[in-house]
């Protein structure tokens, strides 16, 4: 095990939709917040070296050579040694659920190791850090299980454990066709789930491949890059959050947008951006249920806030206040080390235009909107007629003042743009579609006037701005100008001219944010690139683009938020919209390949008007 922080986009995603661990490329679990995906870190070496790690090492191999199994979450790592080779299996644990809630994890982290020719030596510590380092776990041992008061963790295995200061050590020597399990259990067990003995990794294995694969094989997408499609649809699946439904945006927090940069923040939680997208793609790849899920999420935030729809907001309830946590080094020394995320503080008219755009997917997808839930979102339709006028902080949440960002007009647009067809959608006589569609048509006019320049042909960031924004990408994508209108081409143009920073890569923007440092290539914004080059009739150039991204997958198939020109990866990771922007941007071009197919999706609530 060496000190020197591994690529992040080389660690391995494991998750039971409930929390998720990462796993180094020496095997080490360097990432592990219990009891839920936002809960404290008690491996948190991935942020500081010192901060809690669970290895296990086998004597004499090299880095292991690793796979996803396929259609799952579980991590197969094969280790070779002059001696013997072993094969390793890492997953949190699941079991069959109900029809609406079909996996339940069972609050279990297995690590099984079986030697496959000669014979292998195993080594394993945990050296467990509650509250992401700060504390000793308190381990105590009760006949032959060792577990913690606070955090809950229990400890299963067929070894003899020793405790050395604060830490759980074991050495053990397998012989061809030896197996053992070391499984920690975290939190409270879920009902109808005893803990798990030695013994159980086996059919804990088998049966969390099978949910998975059963998962997976609800999806009969064959087209575009099908492989990569289906295991980001996984990707998503691993971040929702079993209990509500949510989507967090990434299982980490902190990871840097540079080295030693202080561009860090927590994306533990659930942004409400691309709601749409989310929805249509789990719909498209036969994933209804969590769709539904989702939507019911989405509309239970929307009727707790009547006053203002927060830009993001916890899986579960209230989010944490951002906070720093100076102890932490930081991923290669990059502080501060943040927790919870003041953008939820911000105003992002943004917001109202990603749900109400979810709502007529939704209500297109399944007819299934109530009045109760109607009730509820043409009251932010009526707050959007009312404000979109304003300024904001925008999509991009930049900690300074607001300005009037063209995005917010745009997604202010589709909030009322959506908020009249749904009206139609559900007879309902009584909204004021008037007041709306007069709002809409100013807007729109106000939008076409300023937040467009002619000088450079192009949309812009802002008012009065000359800089550019990729998420403006967006434009025909949401139905506001056909793909192929000269100033959508000439928006294409100008941000690959000017945001470019290799090939397909893309920058969000390059205005003065407040912050020192700079960011990479936003991996979301490039692969929408590719679906607006779709869209433009350019389809070779978007297919040129979408296999240079996906040669910038992780060697496991994941992607972080950013990557720099030399393409290395930077930020949260794995980041959920990265992979939706993926499939969104497959679909596209499986469409291309189809006029009609095209054609309809375009015609989707207006989309090629």
């Amino acid at each position: 095990m060496t000190d020197a922080f591994p690529p992040i986009d080389s660690y391995a995603f494991l998750s039971d939709t409930h929390t998720s661990a990462l796993v180094a490329p020496d095997g080490a679990v360097e990432w592990f917040c219990v009891p839920r995906f936002d809960g404290d870190a008690v491996f948190a070496r991935l942020l500081d070296r010192r901060a809690g790690v669970f290895s296990m090492t086998v004597a004499g191999a090299d880095l292991p050579d690793r796979r996803y199994l396929p259609e799952t979450l579980v991590l197969e790592s094969r280790y070779r040694t002059a001696s013997g080779t072993a094969v390793g299996h890492d997953f949190l644990a699941l079991r069959a659920g109900s029809a609406e809630q079909p996996t339940h994890a069972v609050r279990l982290l297995v690590r099984r190791l079986t030697a496959e020719r000669g014979t292998v030596r195993l080594a394993v510590r945990i050296a467990a850090r509650p509250d992401y380092g700060r504390r000793d776990p308190g381990w105590s041992l009760t006949g032959t299980r060792w577990s913690t008061p606070e955090p809950c963790l229990r400890l299963h295995a067929d070894l003899p454990f020793q405790l050395r200061d604060t830490d759980l050590c074991a050495e053990v020597e397998l012989v061809e066709g030896q197996s053992v399990d070391v499984v920690l259990g975290y939190g409270s067990p879920p009902e109808g789930n005893g803990p798990a003995e030695p013994g159980d990794g086996a059919a804990l294995l088998a049966e969390t491949c099978r949910i998975w694969r059963d998962w997976s094989a609800r999806s009969d997408y064959t087209g575009v890059e099908a492989a990569a499609v289906r295991h980001s649809a996984l990707v998503l699946r691993g971040l929702c959050f079993d209990e509500t439904g949510a989507l967090v945006a990434a299982a980490t927090t902190a990871l840097p947008e540079e080295v030693g940069g202080v561009r860090n923040w927590d994306y533990r939680y659930t942004w409400h951006r691309d709601a749409a997208l989310l929805l249509l793609a789990l719909f498209r790849l036969g994933h209804a249920e969590e769709g539904r899920r989702y939507l019911r999420f989405l509309l239970d935030v929307c009727a707790g806030s009547a006053d203002r729809l927060a830009p993001v907001v916890g899986i579960a309830g209230p989010m944490a206040e951002e906070r720093v946590l100076p102890h932490l080094s930081g991923y290669a020394d990059s502080s501060p080390v943040r927790v919870g995320n003041e953008a939820a503080d911000q105003v992002q008219f943004d917001t109202y235009g990603h749900v109400l755009d979810a709502a007529l997917a939704y209500q297109e997808l399944t007819g299934e909107l109530t009045e109760p839930e109607w009730a509820v979102l043409r009251h932010h339709v009526d707050t959007m007629a009312e404000r979109w006028r304003e300024e904001d902080h925008g999509v991009w949440e930049i900690r300074g003042p607001r300005r009037h960002y063209v995005n917010s007009k745009l997604m202010s647009w589709v909030c009322l743009d959506r908020g009249v067809t749904l009206a139609g959608m559900l007879g309902d006589d009584t909204a004021p579609v008037s007041t709306w569609c007069q709002a809409r048509d100013d807007l729109r006019a106000e939008i076409l006037d300023r937040g467009y320049d002619a000088g450079i042909g192009s949309f812009v960031l802002a008012y009065g701005s000359t800089e550019l924004d990729a998420s403006l990408l967006r434009i025909p994508l949401v139905g506001f100008l056909p793909g192929t209108d000269p100033r959508v081409l000439g928006t294409i143009d100008r941000i690959r001219e000017r945001l470019g920073v290799a090939p397909a890569l893309l920058r969000r923007y390059t205005t003065d944010d407040g912050l020192p440092g700079e960011e990479g290539a936003f991996l979301l914004c490039s692969f929408e690139l590719v679906s607006a080059l779709v869209l433009a009739g350019r389809v070779e150039q978007a297919r040129d683009a979408f296999t240079e991204l996906c040669r910038h997958a992780g060697p496991l198939g994941l992607y972080a938020e950013q990557l720099s020109a030399d393409g290395i990866a930077f930020g949260n990771y794995p980041q959920a919209f990265t992979h939706l922007a993926l499939i969104e941007a497959a679909l596209n071009l499986d469409a291309a390949g189809d006029r009609e197919a095209l054609h309809a999706w375009a015609e989707r609530s207006g989309r090629n008007s």
